[in-house]
């Protein structure tokens, strides 16, 4: 059948051939109207793919969208939106209700209740349900059932009607449908923001569409509280836990496109009503965050969502109570401990990297920072030795799986990831261990702190015993967290906690060029090893080579012919999908995660069976990553798996994940992406054999130093920068990262509990 060039249809939903319980998408057979149809005539027929929430067989839909072509199934109209209304016609009545959408009327009942009705059918049912009982077959309970299952589902086919008019897309509606029932109408017309606040995937935006729809006030009480919530997430998003009243009142007001004072009013009333937190005087120095001067009896007030507050709250009482409780360490002589790990090691320590071991074993909190190649990792191998040596109890552990693994790996010990430590229980909606049921260990050794957002350290540091030993081990010189806070430079900022910072180079003796490298970017120097013009000019012999592009073109050519030729012919060992990773400044653009990722599944990973998904397509052998933590799989951000199996007939992916097979329907490919190539901002906490960085003046809204410098330091054997040297330049020079605003360090200065 010829397909329209109509971007609408309307017609009957025959079969349903996939459904998504949580997203509702549908892939279904339809037929379009046409005069003088014939019923059984199957060439009329049409595939349509999209949302469909709420609708069985045999309704009659009016379709807005557009045709695509499916590489293996052809022509198919894909949904945009669509409205329902209940079929006229005998047939159609017939196949809506045989479809079993009603509780108690199957195809035999159907077909009894039509003959009887007729197209009458639906009036009765929804007015004079009682002749339900003339039908043989059906009581006088079996009717009462039939005329609340049809009322019921009246009322959410109107329901998804009414949402969409006001902009609510077709996933959307199944959220609210979810969290609220039949419900959901009525608080959308009455507390529209509130469903910015308890429904995830319906943000302040939409809320407010739909509120300004409904005729709110742009200055009501309602929107300006929400407004103010949204935008301390947004700010949230951005690093910060707490912000400046005086700013978060002109920020807000300049969202809203309101009055500063009601504003600042409303802020009044959220903390009166501790909606948020306000600490009107620091408890402890601000140091660098001191607020500026501003008009104002609030001038030098910060504001925190509750959440945040307690998060650092709790951080600042462990840290309080495990100064003061005395260890439960067993009798250790330090200094012949230390005497004994350089006996074991074949080699004697740094002074610093003695000290280093000295205040792990004699401090109940202490950190470790430096940079790579410093020692960091001699140090954790001989502290896990001692400690194991004296029977301690030990737990390592990492934000993430890949840092978790080199932890174990170069300590000998066992290591998890924080959220596996403490393991979260789904049904409870927390962690195992936590403050009243701590973890069995005496000495706990976190690496990369400075992954550490406020809400993931305050619940790993709860369920540390008040007489264990804490060590936190990170380079306060690469990106801050994904998450808001700052805990790690905050924690060392405050004094109030032992330090050892190390700075002298050791991995093969100072010739590492990523070491060496990455120490000059931290020291602000631009220089580079020689710049190389073609790919086949890198030197296999070097571990950080640059290659130099003219363009965005270039760039992405260049990556290229190095994951497709130059890495299996030269260097040979690695796999080129599985040990080199690309790790891009931005999403967006030609040398962008987004369309490398697309050109390197072309190049690695082509002519395989391919999954079509809203998200991307997948194949077999692909590398993915974990978007979003999911308590329930086991999978957290920034996990990295390779697809085994796509299903296109039941929309399933199946794929590894460290030697564990996960199974992903179609509502969750959003928390799923290709993963040759991830932004450096994920890879913090992983190192990879072989890294890829594109670097282009382009790039400039993103290029810091702290960015160039984590990406550098993913490598572990071999490092390959491509694009312009003016770039790199400019990334080194710019030290001027965000200052995110906490208020940790004023917490742990205080000592806790204030």
């Amino acid at each position: 059948m010829a397909q329209p060039a109509s971007n609408s249809l309307t017609g009957v939903l025959e079969r349903i051939i996939f459904f998504n319980e949580e997203n509702h998408y549908t892939i279904a057979e339809f037929r379009p109207d046409t005069r003088d149809r014939n019923e059984e005539d199957d060439t009329a027929k049409v595939t349509i793919v999209g949302p469909l929430p709420g609708v069985e067989c045999g309704e009659t839909l009016h379709l807005e969208g557009e045709w695509t072509r499916h590489a293996q199934h052809g022509a198919q109209f894909k949904i945009a939106s669509f409205k329902s209304e209940l079929p006229s016609s005998v047939y159609g009545i017939r196949k809506y209700l045989g479809s079993g959408l009603v509780p108690g009327i199957g195809k035999v009942y159907a077909n009894k209740i039509v003959d009887a009705f007729g197209t009458d059918t639906f009036r009765v049912l929804s007015e004079e349900s009682g002749k339900l009982r003339n039908v043989a077959g059906i009581g006088k309970k079996r009717a009462g059932s039939i005329k609340s299952a049809w009322d019921e589902k009246k009322t959410e086919r109107e329901l998804y009607i009414f949402l969409q008019t006001y902009g609510v897309t077709p996933s959307q509606c199944v959220k609210l449908v979810n969290r609220f029932g039949n419900d959901a109408k009525r608080i959308l017309m009455q507390e529209p923001y509130r469903v910015a606040r308890e429904v995830d995937g319906i943000g302040f935006k939409t809320a407010d569409r739909i509120a300004i729809n409904l005729g709110f006030a742009n200055d009501a009480a309602p929107r300006l509280d929400a407004g103010i919530i949204y935008a301390l997430e947004t700010l949230q998003e951005e690093g910060h836990t707490a912000f400046r009243e005086a700013e978060l009142r002109d920020h807000t007001a300049l969202l809203l496109e309101t009055d500063s004072k009601l504003v600042e009013a409303r802020i009044a009333a959220l903390v009166d009503n501790k909606y948020l937190i306000r600490h009107d005087s620091p408890v402890g120095p601000v140091g660098d965050r001191a607020a500026r001067p501003t008009a104002g009896p609030t001038a030098n007030a910060l504001i925190q969502l509750p959440h945040n507050d307690r998060a650092e709250q709790k951080i600042a009482d462990v840290i309080a109570r495990l100064g003061k409780v005395t260890s439960c360490l067993p009798a250790i002589k330090v200094d012949a401990a230390v005497t004994w790990a350089e006996g074991k090691a074949g080699f004697d320590y740094h002074e610093l990297q003695r000290a280093a071991l000295r205040s792990a074993l004699q401090s109940k909190v202490s950190v470790i920072t430096g940079g790579p190649g410093v020692g960091k990792t001699t140090i954790l191998r001989a502290l896990v030795e001692i400690l194991r040596a004296k029977k301690v109890r030990v737990h390592l552990a990492a934000p993430t799986g890949r840092a978790a693994q080199r932890l174990a790996e170069t300590t000998g010990g066992y290591a998890s990831t924080i959220h596996r430590l403490l393991k979260y229980d789904a049904s409870k909606g927390g962690f195992v261990a936590n403050e009243s049921s701590p973890l069995a260990t005496d000495f706990l050794i976190v690496d990369e702190a400075s992954m550490l957002d406020s809400r993931l350290a305050s619940a790993l540091l709860q369920a540390v015993p008040a007489r264990a030993h804490l060590l936190l081990v990170g380079d306060t010189d690469q990106l801050p967290s994904v998450g808001a806070g700052n805990v790690l430079k905050d924690i060392i900022a405050t004094e109030q906690v032992p330090v050892t910072r190390l700075s002298v180079i050791y991995r093969q003796q100072g010739q590492s060029q990523i070491v060496v490298t990455a120490h000059a970017i931290n020291s602000g120097d631009p220089s580079l090893p020689p710049v190389l013009s073609n790919v086949a000019d890198a030197q296999v012999w070097s571990d950080l080579n640059f290659i130099a592009a003219i363009d965005a073109e270039d760039c992405l050519r260049k990556i290229i012919e190095l994951c497709t030729e130059f890495i299996p012919r030269k260097l040979k060992w690695p796999h080129p999908i599985h040990d080199v990773q690309v790790l891009a400044p931005m999403h967006r653009g030609v040398a962008g995660v987004g369309n490398l990722n697309q050109q390197l599944q072309a190049a690695l990973n082509p002519n395989r069976q391919t999954m079509r998904t809203t998200t991307g397509e997948y194949r077999p052998g692909d590398k993915i990553i974990q978007l979003r933590n999911n308590y329930d799989k086991n999978l957290f951000n920034g996990d990295i798996g390779t697809v085994t199996l796509v299903d296109g007939i039941n929309g399933t992916l199946t794929a590894d994940f460290d030697g564990e097979s996960h199974v992903f329907d179609r509502g969750a490919f959003g928390d799923l992406a290709l993963a040759y190539t991830i932004s450096i901002h994920k890879s913090q906490g992983s190192e990879y054999p072989v890294v890829i960085v594109p670097l282009l003046k382009a790039h400039f809204m993103m290029l810091q130093r702290n960015l160039i410098y984590t990406a550098i330091t993913r490598g572990r054997k071999k490092v390959f920068l491509v694009g312009e040297p003016a770039a790199y330049a400019m990334a080194v020079r710019n030290s001027e990262s965000k200052q995110r605003i906490t208020y940790l360090r004023e917490r742990i200065s205080a000592g806790g509990q204030t």
